[in-house]
């Protein structure tokens, strides 16, 4: 390769870099391995691992995954490549996109999705641009103080670097306050507002008749959901939301240490050309066969940079094949089944909890599988000692709250357990 771009040494390669910033030590680089000996090295550093007993969550759980998907997540006909330009090549990529399609639509009730976002909360923020750039005129977004607070820090990134004023409206007894959503509204200028449910707290918030606040104003109404929950719960669709945006590795994508997961939007047809990402349709071929295009693509690759609503260029394949996977396995009753399991897994710990006495519910509010609790001693002294017993014990949300979160993996043995090293 020297002799390639015409030098004789290394030294003479790197000749132009000034002698004060070159590096002079010896590179901290293990020494080769064969691949048995590679094998043998992650396989230790992994027995070093200590897997846990999972009741956490504030936005990611510990859900089932069945053994087929992984497999069929690794066929070669959806396997292609990530961005399917050719139509006649990417067939399988297109065929499960526009499958994903149907299944977000059907979980939110909305008429559109995308395909699709990096995360719930990146989702969130571009919800945000939308209604900013369909407002025209209008510069402010509001959201609720019940919005978990890292979809708010995105937000606020977004927002920052495209001139959108985002107000908090506040919370009361862990739920959004109505009257100062009306105030608000009230003031004028507002693109939209944006809520979640359930939401950070874990409470089933009552969201009739946001909507219609909202409309009033001219503003849009932005819903963030967890999606597994959806299965159960009034849909945005249901009521009245204009963009439906949220996580969805409730859809059986494991915790993974924080990572890859993937994010879904939708929104009623009249906001489709608003919407970043791609839009998959089906039509027919010279053949008359059912086939897949890519119909709508909102993005700055392919239409005038100013014209775009997003840069976002990654339309998340391997993740949306995932939960495409997944939803097709479990069903429509298999998702509401997971659910309920997780409704009644939370309910029955948060009863156990409260009838040690050492614990009193931090909101008197409906709560789905997440619930925050009042501890009478010290949080981080019981969370250490869960931790040693081999459990991960909630999210620690104040000096005195834990929000415990349950899902369909978690046995009657396993609550029992915990409610056991809490007394």
């Amino acid at each position: 390769m020297l002799q390639r771009v015409g030098v004789k040494t290394l030294d003479d390669l790197y000749a132009e870099i000034p002698e004060s910033i070159r590096f002079k030590g010896d590179y901290d680089l293990p020494e080769a391995m064969s691949e048995i000996e590679i094998r043998n090295f992650f396989e230790k550093i992994n027995k070093g691992n200590k897997l846990m007993t999972c009741f956490a969550g504030a936005g990611v759980y510990d859900h089932y995954t069945p053994s087929i998907v992984p497999k069929l997540l690794q066929r070669s006909e959806f396997l292609t490549s990530y961005t399917p330009y050719q139509a006649e090549i990417s067939q399988g990529t297109l065929h499960y996109i526009f499958e994903y399609q149907s299944i977000m639509t059907r979980l939110t009730g909305m008429d559109i999705s995308n395909a699709s976002m990096y995360d719930g909360t990146t989702a969130t923020a571009e919800a945000v641009l939308m209604a900013n750039a369909a407002a025209k005129k209008a510069d402010t977004v509001l959201v609720s103080a019940t919005v978990d607070d890292k979809t708010r820090a995105v937000i606020d990134t977004y927002a920052h670097f495209q001139g959108i004023n985002i107000v908090t409206i506040d919370e009361k007894d862990g739920v959004t306050d109505t009257a100062c959503l009306d105030t608000l509204l009230d003031k004028g200028n507002v693109a939209g507002v944006v809520v979640q449910q359930p939401n950070k707290f874990g409470i089933v918030e009552n969201y009739e008749g946001f909507a219609d606040r909202c409309h009033s104003k001219k503003a849009l109404f932005i819903m963030n959901s967890i999606i597994a929950d959806l299965a159960l719960l009034k849909t945005p669709g249901e009521l009245g939301a204009d963009i439906a945006v949220g996580e969805a590795q409730s859809l059986g994508i494991p915790m993974s240490f924080g990572g890859p997961y993937i994010g879904y939007m939708c929104c009623t047809e009249k906001l489709m050309r608003k919407i970043p990402g791609r839009i998959v349709g089906e039509t027919k071929d010279n053949r008359g066969q059912r086939a897949f295009v890519l119909t709508l693509q909102a993005r700055e690759q392919h239409i005038r940079r100013q014209k775009a609503t997003s840069n976002i260029c990654s339309n998340q394949g391997l993740m949306a094949l995932f939960v495409t996977i997944y939803s097709s396995v479990m069903g429509k009753e298999g998702l509401k089944e997971a659910a309920q399991l997780s409704y009644a897994g939370a309910h029955y710990l948060c009863d156990q909890l409260l009838a040690t006495g050492r614990f009193t519910l931090a909101y008197n509010q409906p709560f789905f599988n997440e619930f925050c609790v009042k501890f009478n001693g010290n949080v981080d002294e019981l969370q250490k000692k869960l931790a040693d017993n081999g459990i991960l014990g909630g999210v620690k949300v104040a000096d005195d709250v834990i929000m415990f979160a349950v899902t369909e993996n978690r046995t009657k043995e396993e609550i029992d357990r915990l409610v056991e090293l809490c007394k």
